[in-house]
């Protein structure tokens, strides 16, 4: 991920790819009804979210194709790993996206996934459209640019 980590908990995954792909215009942090082994796995580090995607489903928000490894001492009660996941948000902030949402070409996409101070599974996800390839390769542009112009800084500097 990109940017500033506004998560102070611990870090499990985070989706590379989306802010390359996607210009995000606002960014929601939410909670996933997870089962135990599950959670086990995410401690362990065990997830992946590139692939991942979140949409509607009953007048509420899920996680789709976030795959988490089913945890090596689980039993009989072990989970499906790519299994739909439910988002736990406020009633205002579904309505806000539920409405975003059907506009064309917005997508909700997660960006990290973490562990709050409190200990608690939580997904940044955010609210934006698809990039075009002339956009993503401005981007590529202009971090070059900011890279090669602290360098060019660092050295007359130092």
């Amino acid at each position: 991920m990109t940017g500033k980590n506004t998560s102070s908990g611990n870090n499990v995954a985070f989706n590379r790819k989306a802010r390359h792909e996607y210009a995000i215009e606002e960014e929601f942090e939410a909670g996933i009804v997870l089962t135990g082994t599950e959670v086990k796995s995410l401690r362990a580090g065990k997830v992946n979210i590139n692939d991942a995607y979140a949409g509607t489903k009953e007048e509420a928000i899920w996680l789709f194709n976030v795959h988490i490894s089913e945890y090596e001492s689980g039993n009989r009660f072990n989970h499906e790993p790519k299994r739909p996941r439910k988002l736990l948000l406020h009633k205002k902030q579904i309505n806000k996206i539920i409405g975003r949402l059907k506009v064309k070409g917005v997508t909700l996409v997660p960006l990290a996934l973490y562990f709050n101070s409190r200990g608690l599974a939580k997904i940044k996800l955010g609210l934006g459209t698809g990039k075009k390839s002339y956009e993503k390769r401005e981007t590529i542009k202009k971090r070059d640019w900011q890279r090669d112009k602290s360098r060019i800084m660092r050295s007359k500097n130092g």
